[in-house]
């Protein structure tokens, strides 16, 4: 069964997408722990991120990296933290938030925007990559 986030990629959940490439996808988390919180995934559907093979894990990283520049940009924040957890969903995923402060990472319940803002976040986001 497909997970949530091939189901995102396939456009059969709709998502705020920031950007894509051949082979990665990037979208806003719907329970961001900061404004700017972005996931970027693999297409292709592995559940642990040492599972990719080595071309795909440098393209996903290379495009993460384009992400959080863009995300430094555009927000106001001491750098774009990155982690890579992997137990929320099955398919291989980084987080990229914009932190001032290693308690701006918490993972704790996430807060809530209107649609409009996401889009705009989005938009910001996904206009420098």
């Amino acid at each position: 069964m497909a997970s949530i986030f091939s189901k995102i990629i396939a456009g059969e959940i709709p998502c705020y997408k920031v950007g894509e490439t051949e082979h990665s996808f990037a979208f806003l988390d719907i329970r961001p722990q900061q404004k700017g919180h972005t996931l970027v995934v693999p297409k292709k559907e592995v559940d642990k991120l040492f599972d990719l093979d080595a071309e795909s894990y440098a393209e996903l990283f290379a495009f993460a990296h384009k992400i959080a520049l863009s995300i430094e940009k555009e927000f106001d924040c001491n750098r774009c933290g990155m982690a890579v957890i992997g137990l929320e969903v099955p398919h291989a995923h980084i987080h990229l938030i914009p932190i001032n402060s290693l308690s701006d990472m918490t993972f704790s319940i996430g807060m809530s925007l209107e649609p409009a803002e996401f889009q705009q976040i989005a938009e910001l986001i996904g206009g420098n990559i």
